[in-house]
Formats: C-alpha cells, structure tokens, sequence
C-alpha cells in the first residue's frame, strides 16, 4: 500500500463514484430536454426535477440511520443502488406527468441514498489521509464528463428519446461497482466524551455551515433544471451544450486534484467563503451573458468553485465533527439539507420565476441567494 492509497483500495473507491456521477451526467444535463421533448411545460418540469432532488431531504436520513444503527454500509449502499435502478426502469414506459412524478420520487428515494452513505465509507477508508479524498472524488467528475460528451453525441444522432435507455444502463454499472465492496470494523468510541448527533447539529457553527450549504444548492436551482434549456433557446448546438457541461465538470476535476495542498494551505472555512463569492459572480455572468460564448466558457470555469471547492471543503469540514456512530447521518444530514431541501428548494423556484420571468431574472435571484449564504458564515469552532 502506498502513502496516500486508502485501505480499501483506490479502484474499489473510484469506480463507484465513476459510474454514480456518470449516471448524474445523464441525468442533469438531458433529462429536463426529454421532459420538455414530451411537451412538459417550465412549471412541470421544474416540479419533476425538484421531487427528484426533494427526496434527499428524508431518504439520506433514513438510509444513513439504518447504516449506522447496523453498522453496515455496504449492504445499504447496495440495496439504495439495487432499488434506485429498478426504479428507473419505469422512466420510459409512460409519458404522462402522474406517472413520471412517481418514477422519479421512487427513483430518487433510493438513488440519493448510495452517495452519502459512499461518501462516510470513503472518509472512513481513508482515515487518518481524509485529505486525499479530492482526488479519489475526482474520478466522479471524470464519470460526468464522459457521460455529458457520450449522451450529447447519442442524443444528437439517435434523438432525446433514447435517454432512459443509456439512464438504465449506466445505473446497472453503478450498482455493480457495489459489489465486492467490504464492511469496514467500527473503530470505538468513548461514549462518555462522544457528542450526541443533534448537539452537534446544535453547534451554531455547524449550523451556520447546514444552512449555507442549503442556500448554496438552492442558488444552483435554475442551472441544473434550465442550464440545457437556456443555452438551447440561445441558439447552441446540443454537441456545444455538452461541451459547456464538460468544461465546468473539468475545472473541477483540477480543484479536487489540488484539494489536498489547498486544505493543507487554508483554513477549510476561508476555502468555502471565496467559493461563495465566485459562485455569485459565476450566476451574474450566465445571467448577462448568454449571448456570448467567451463570457460563459469563463463562467463555467468557475464551477470549479461553485461546486468543486464548496463541496470539498464543506464535506471535509462534515466528516471532521460527525464521526464514529454519528458518521453516515452526519453525511445524510448535509446531503439532505443542501442537495435535498435546497437543491429540491431551489429548482421549484427557479421553474415559477422562469415561467414569469426568464432566464435572466432566474439567474440574478440565484446570485442574490449566495450573497446572502456569504453573509452568514461563521468561523469553525472545536
């Protein structure tokens, strides 16, 4: 085993995350142009993607609850991977809102319950070198990049009506990266000395951070629903669409890359607030640039902090305080809080003000919601 090789196995780890952000590719950037090909409205669409990131707001909860009461990771990151793919068989059968509503609540429940749970796996894994895990988490990005370009060039040829199928497929991938995976020994803990999970979730500045990781993911509202519908409505090719997706996904491919010596370097805390203030200026420059391909190359550039960075250090900072019995609901309540309710939040609001308003004022509202989560953070006690 090298220095930085986590116990578990670097293959092991990546391939997960490979195949989990591979399916994400597919999802993110298509699925509301296959809503929008079977004549779904802005409203309905934003309703179907935000019960889609809305389930995260409960199901972490629940899977990361029977994780830790189990102590057994690994059989409910299989079972969340096994059930989320049955699930999506369901995508492409039907073409009407009540259905797909269900699908992808059923879908949902089950799918964004494997990430959190991987992720208090890996930090785990990684124990005393967690700053490694940028460049495990990477391969992720790699997975997403891969998927973009992939589904772009197929749905460019073959049409938007082939998506469940390549969805269905790359999940099936994803869930057998599950299996051979191996539960990992509880380490004790002194249960004298140990904070309960909720005095810790008490801790003002632990929910300085839950809150700010909300307001973050709601802010993301309007690009993950209507990023895709944006640029198309501007005139871009779907080939240019992917490769926009694939360029944000590849500068945070480099900031997971050097998290490590960043982490090393800064405080985790000053890493998140300049990942704050790139993210405003990253929404204002979609907003007013649309038009203009040099201003949203360098906008999607700066995905590397409106995602890379925040989510690197953010989680860095989850694992630090929430470790031992309160490891995978620790993982849970972030995944549940800031990509559950606000991610769910977020895309809700951005479909209202994109049905009354447009793009641009849908844009704005998101930089004026980061400023805001800029505004309320505190400095890391303990």
């Amino acid at each position: 085993m090298t220095k930085t090789e986590p116990k578990v196995g670097f293959l092991k780890l990546s391939r997960f995350y490979f195949f989990y952000f591979a399916g994400l590719g597919a999802i993110v950037p298509y699925l509301s142009l296959y809503f929008q090909s079977l004549q779904f409205n802005a409203l309905q669409i934003g309703i179907l993607m935000g019960v889609m990131i809305g389930t995260k707001t409960l199901s972490p909860n629940l899977w990361g609850w029977l994780a830790d009461i189990s102590h057994k990771q690994v059989f409910w990151i299989q079972i969340t991977s096994f059930f989320s793919l049955i699930a999506l068989a369901g995508l492409g059968i039907l073409a009407f809102f009540p259905v797909l509503l269900g699908v992808m609540f059923v879908f949902s429940f089950f799918w964004h319950g494997a990430l959190p749970l991987f992720e208090a796996y890996t930090f785990r894994a990684l124990a005393a070198q967690k700053t490694v895990y940028g460049r495990i988490r990477l391969w992720g990005s790699i997975g997403f990049i891969v998927a973009v370009l992939g589904v772009g060039w197929g749905v460019e040829h073959w049409g938007i009506q082939t998506l469940p199928l390549i969805l269905l497929s790359v999940m099936a991938l994803a869930f057998f990266a599950t299996l051979g995976l191996p539960e990992q020994a509880e380490k004790p803990v002194d249960t004298q000395k140990a904070l309960s999970f909720w005095q810790i979730v008490k801790q003002p500045w632990i929910a300085s951070l839950l809150v700010v990781s909300f307001l973050i993911q709601l802010s993301h509202g309007a690009y993950y629903s209507f990023y895709s519908i944006y640029l198309n409505d501007a005139g871009y090719s779907k080939t240019g669409i992917a490769w926009l997706w694939a360029l944000g996904v590849i500068a945070e491919i480099g900031i997971f890359y050097y998290m490590t010596l960043l982490l090393h370097r800064w405080s985790a805390v000053l890493l998140l607030k300049v990942a704050l203030f790139l993210t405003a200026l990253r929404w204002v420059l979609i907003a007013e640039g649309i038009d203009y391909l040099s201003i949203l190359l360098f906008a999607q550039l700066l995905h590397a902090a409106s995602y890379g960075l925040f989510h690197a250090a953010a989680i860095y900072l989850i694992d630090h305080h929430f470790s031992g019995a309160n490891q995978a609901r620790g993982q849970a309540i972030y995944a549940s809080i800031s990509h559950g309710l606000g991610g769910g939040l977020g895309m809700f609001i951005a479909g209202v003000l994109w049905s009354h308003y447009g793009g641009e004022i849908a844009f704005l509202f998101s930089a004026v919601v980061v400023i805001m989560a800029l505004l309320m953070v505190k400095e890391e006690k303990g």
